[in-house]
């Protein structure tokens, strides 16, 4: 069993917003408490802007925000939220074409060291007026050498915080008492977990099943895995491909580490049960979430920006929030991210754009105190502001207030490897990973294309080495001062942030 000091009570996990559980306040209904800001120089007037991201709820903030910024700018403003899969396609070719969107969320296989390095993107400082004065009003670790600055220029925004996690548990209420569990007052273990998703299906009767994910997005996959096997004990980064499933004690990887095996052989048995909504692997992340309205499903692994979405969109839909789940005996581990913002809402400008202007006066609102309580009102926990304090001063429902409260106690922030040697940068630039990665391996092992969960994790492992490597070798060639041993962090303690007097 959990230890009482480890578990997450209902108490622990509400407390906070007990005042609030008579009313939720909606994120499309607060969409109109933005305001225009002035802008810091002369714009172009006329112009098309393009901006591409992933959406969700941002979408909701950026759509009516646009808007207004259109209308009060005298431009066109075109704003495509489109899934990751078909943003690692639109990004790579309108670059390729000149063509890109003057804004745009790099693709997840794409590190900004390659980005810079191949002439993608272009430092945003000449746009912003005193930047380094409007740098100091972000929390430590926004800007970090080899992550978004580079050569002492800045080249991505960060405005959203990482601390948080995207595969804790969204659940139907109803559909999880009935199965007898309440995982707001106890997180569900790993049996427990499968238990309730074999108890709803049977409920179902063919017209819900217990648990569904977008299975065609592949990074669901890893980090499913990675985030179960981190809270059952093992310890490992997240971000960076210099970070991500590599313990930071010793340097290796943990891809065949016990954790990360069970939690594949539990996917599988879940799979083998009959408890995954069928036809998942063509399914994306989105079209996942959009089935749990519906009451197709009783449990999703996805994160905190299905809460606006679906109380704005669905206010009828009585869903509960709660931890990933955690390990059937002994401590739940924390979850590490690195310093730094959240990568994947970082936004970069279009090298070959001419807009830069615009980019900048829009990444400036953004980064103010004044832009991210606008955002926090909007978007909530889902993609939270950077800025503490416009966590505070925001206006959330009791859902987002109480995962955010939660992932202030699940997660801990873990050294950056390039803070302590910014050649390391030039590593990531260099890392190819393998064509048969680690969410494509766990993809395979739970549609049944691949047999030996152990075998293939130690395969994948070795299958990383050697591209990791590779990676410092060619780094190494190119003049940079750097070894392996730069992954290795002997006073880290997983339990605690790590912090810079920590270097």
């Amino acid at each position: 069993m959990i230890s009482a000091s480890n578990s997450l009570s209902r108490r622990a996990f509400m407390q906070s917003t007990a005042a609030l559980a008579g009313a939720l306040t909606l994120g499309a209904g607060r969409a109109a408490a933005q305001a225009v800001p002035a802008p810091i120089a002369d714009l172009p007037k006329g112009a098309t802007f393009r901006w591409i991201d992933s959406g969700d709820q941002k979408a909701v903030f950026y759509r009516k925000f646009f808007a207004d910024y259109a209308k009060d700018r005298g431009i066109e403003v075109v704003y495509d939220a489109l899934p990751w899969n078909e943003i690692a396609q639109v990004v790579p070719l309108g670059v390729r074409n000149n063509s890109a969107h003057d804004v745009f969320a790099l693709p997840q296989n794409v590190n900004p060291a390659d980005a810079v390095a191949q002439g993608w993107v272009r430092p945003y400082d000449e746009f912003i007026p005193d930047i380094e004065a409007w740098k100091a009003g972000f929390p430590e670790g926004a800007f970090l050498p080899g992550i978004n600055v580079f050569d002492g220029k800045t080249y991505g925004l960060p405005f959203t915080s990482n601390k948080r996690y995207g595969t804790h548990l969204l659940y139907n209420r109803a559909y999880l008492e009935a199965a007898g569990y309440d995982p707001e007052a106890k997180p569900l273990t790993w049996s427990e977990f499968r238990d309730a998703a074999k108890k709803i299906t049977e409920a179902g009767k063919g017209r819900y099943f217990g648990f569904i994910v977008g299975g065609s997005q592949l990074g669901r996959w890893s980090q499913i895995v990675r985030n179960m096997g981190r809270m059952a004990g093992a310890s490992a980064g997240a971000d960076s491909v210099i970070e991500a499933d590599i313990d930071f004690r010793t340097g290796d990887f943990v891809f065949d580490s016990d954790q990360y095996i069970g939690a594949i052989e539990l996917l599988i048995a879940m799979q083998a049960d009959g408890s995954i909504f069928p036809g998942i692997m063509s399914m994306n992340a989105p079209q996942a979430r959009a089935y749990m309205p519906q009451g197709a499903a009783g449990m999703i692994l996805q994160g905190p920006w299905n809460i606006p979405g679906w109380e704005g969109s669905n206010p009828e839909f009585d869903f509960g929030v709660s931890s990933g789940p955690v390990p059937d005996e002994g401590p739940v581990g924390k979850l590490t991210i690195g310093q730094g913002a959240a990568a994947p809402n970082t936004m970069w400008l279009f090298k070959g754009s001419e807009l830069g202007p615009i980019a900048g006066d829009i990444f400036h609102y953004l980064g103010t105190l004044e832009g991210q309580i606008a955002w926090a009102n909007v978007v909530g926990a889902g993609d939270p502001p950077i800025f503490p304090e416009a966590v505070e001063k925001a206006e959330m429902g009791p859902r987002a207030k109480a995962v955010l409260t939660m992932f202030n106690e699940q997660i801990r922030v873990g050294p950056n490897p390039v803070v302590r040697n910014g050649d390391l940068g030039k590593v990531i630039g260099a890392f190819q990973a393998p064509e048969i990665n680690f969410a494509r391996t766990v993809q395979g092992l739970v549609a049944g294309e691949l047999k030996d969960v152990s075998a293939e994790m130690k395969a994948l492992k070795d299958r990383y080495n050697a591209a990791l490597d590779a990676a410092f070798a060619a780094a190494k060639a190119g003049g940079a001062t750097v070894d392996r041993s730069d992954l290795v962090f002997a006073n880290w303690n997983p339990e605690v942030d790590f912090g810079s007097a920590d270097y």
